[in-house]
């Protein structure tokens, strides 16, 4: 399904011109040596371009064998390579270096020797005449030149010398074998030769600069029905060109390129599988910014407002005129696993499903007020805010490198949320007190744990309304784990009014053991805020004493004045949103009695 998905995907760029065609590639090319037509070395020139105070690379489209990938063993390119093949120097030279130019004398030979081709007798009368010695000595040389890609091209020509049409038959004949294996490919379906090797897949964060493998045998115990090696997966060669082309066009490091995401430890790439092309790049877009949010304040609201009707029931046809809604979207997760890269998880849906889900995702994390402005964070802001908080910031360095993955997944699928997400957020709450506002990353837990639980009951009782977790306050609800965190919020409040700010709240010395074992502590604290409220009554506002002793009572009654011994980690995710609650929706009420006052 990855595989044929990725071989369509090629079969359509292929179509436009955007990646090459079978036996090429587009490599990093830094010089072009320069010689003229008898093999003279003139120059290197620099195809470099200036990004900032950083030179980069050229991408050009040369010619590669596909079912080779040069690791620790010595394999020449044709036409082109790293300095320590072609010119025979490296800025660190080594036993194997003068092995590696004659290598690549020995390929072009090999592959060029009978040519006719003017630029390519050119080029063996350079590699005959050529000594290492000489490079230093050429205009345009310096220490950048050591260890780059180097290209040819004939003084006074305009096109490299891989690019002549004799050059390129010749290299296209030498790619087919009359030993080959036909066999049906499982990708195509056709009659075809069998790949013998798959290429590296470059651009996955964390893995081997070299490229990782996707499919590889590197056991006996792994072939079967006679075949070897990567033979044994059925696929032929155009088929795994095909894949492994269009999985690094997609995974490329460019600016502009607008299939990817980096999620915890797991690179992310997407298409859109739609009628034409303006089509695909519209639902390309509007993905990409449902998973990274645009820092502009327009467009951000767009994708709010149109996931916020998507989740009101609005079909996604009605809210976007450029958006199709038949478009299939294809996500693919991958993430390092040593020298291969393993599938984190794969998505195919249409796009209107998956904004549906989206739009959950979305519903699920919603507060009021909201715990951020426009639509919800990217997933790894998400989960960054599970690890431990420092003055209010966290790094991802300090999560599980598998949350982040799991967390699109279930997005994704619109499955229940990793429980890990629960969990960890409920022990940051005991260990750095970060909850809630006026902290991002406390907002964000807050969302964490309700979208969390929402979740969970909204599947285990699709057609029950009380699946439904209160974006705000909820003054009806009996939940134990809620009403204690309301009551630790109106208890602290006591302190803060009685004493003001203090070194140590009772946030700071007891929220993680109130919400794990409330027996133990509760006790303690109620007695202690009838001293605060005694003071409070003699002090300026005595009516104030009456308003929250009122509110104690209140949610006390509801927990029918016992305190549970335990609670659950779903009801400590329960406690930090009813605290959160009840603090804001006092916030909110300051906030409204200034305009009130206006008012009178």
């Amino acid at each position: 399904m990855i595989l044929a998905a990725l071989n369509r995907l090629y079969d359509r760029l292929a179509e436009h011109g955007e990646v090459p065609s079978f036996g090429y590639s587009v490599e990093n090319i830094s010089f072009a040596l320069i010689i003229d037509r008898q093999g003279r070395p003139i120059e290197f020139s620099d195809l470099r371009r200036q990004d900032g105070n950083k030179a980069r690379p050229a991408a050009m489209r040369v010619p590669t064998n596909p079912e080779i990938s040069r690791t620790s063993g010595i394999y020449a390119n044709p036409l082109w390579d790293k300095t320590s093949y072609v010119i025979g120097c490296s800025a660190k030279p080594s036993a194997r270096m003068a092995s590696e130019h004659q290598a690549f004398i020995a390929r072009q030979k090999e592959l060029f020797g009978a040519t006719d081709d003017e630029s390519l007798i050119a080029l063996l009368a350079f590699l005959d005449q050529w000594h290492p010695d000489h490079a230093a000595g050429l205009p345009g040389y310096s220490d950048d030149v050591l260890d780059s890609n180097v290209v040819f091209r004939i003084d006074g020509a305009r096109a490299y010398i891989h690019d002549a049409p004799t050059a390129q038959k010749t290299w296209q004949d030498s790619l087919e074998s009359e030993h080959e294996t036909l066999a049906q490919c499982l990708v195509t379906g056709e009659q075809a030769p069998l790949a013998s090797g798959h290429p590296r897949i470059r651009g996955v964060d964390g893995a081997q600069t070299s490229g990782g493998a996707l499919i590889s045998f590197n056991s006996n115990a792994y072939l079967s029905y006679g075949l070897t090696k990567e033979a044994t997966a059925g696929l032929s060669k155009p088929a795994v060109f095909g894949y492994a082309t269009a999985l690094n066009h997609l995974l490329r490091r460019d600016a502009d390129n607008r299939h990817r995401l980096r999620i915890g430890d797991t690179t992310t790439v997407f298409w859109a599988d739609a009628r034409d092309a303006k089509s695909a790049e519209a639902a390309e877009d509007f993905f990409a910014a449902a998973n990274e949010p645009p820092s502009d304040e327009q467009e951000n609201q767009r994708i709010h407002d149109v996931l916020a009707q998507i989740a009101k029931g609005r079909p996604l046809a009605d809210l976007s005129a450029d958006i199709d809604p038949d478009t299939r979207m294809y996500v693919l997760g991958l993430a390092p696993n040593a020298a291969r890269l393993s599938i984190r998880f794969w998505c195919t849906e249409r796009l209107d499903t998956l904004m549906q889900r989206y739009a959950d995702h979305w519903h699920d994390l919603a507060l009021d007020p909201p715990a951020w402005a426009g639509i919800a964070p990217a997933v790894w802001r998400l989960v960054n805010a599970t690890a431990p908080s420092r003055d209010g910031k966290t790094k991802s360095d300090d999560v599980s490198p598998l949350l982040a993955g799991e967390t699109m997944r279930s997005i994704l699928n619109g499955q229940r949320y990793p429980r890990a997400l629960l969990t960890q957020t409920v022990m940051r709450f005991r260990n750095d007190g970060d909850i809630g506002s006026p902290s991002a990353t406390g907002r964000m837990r807050i969302a964490l744990c309700k979208a969390v639980l929402q979740r969970e009951a909204r599947l285990a009782n699709p057609h029950s309304p009380t699946s439904e977790i209160a974006m705000s306050l909820d003054r009806d609800s009996t939940h134990p784990g809620y009403l204690l965190g309301r009551l630790f919020a109106e208890l602290e409040n006591v302190q803060r009014t009685a004493l003001g700010r203090v070194n140590a709240s009772i946030k700071d010395r007891y929220f993680g053991s109130a919400s794990a074992t409330p027996a133990s502590v509760f006790p303690i604290l109620v007695r202690n805020a009838q001293h605060h409220l005694s003071n409070i009554r003699k002090g300026e506002r005595p009516g104030l004493a009456g308003h929250i002793e009122g509110e104690i009572g209140h949610i006390v009654d509801g927990l029918g004045g016992t305190f549970p011994k335990h609670l659950r980690i779903e009801d400590q995710g329960r406690f930090a949103i009813g605290y959160y609650h009840q603090r804001e929706a006092r916030f909110a009420k300051k906030a409204e009695e200034p305009a009130s006052a206006d008012a009178e």
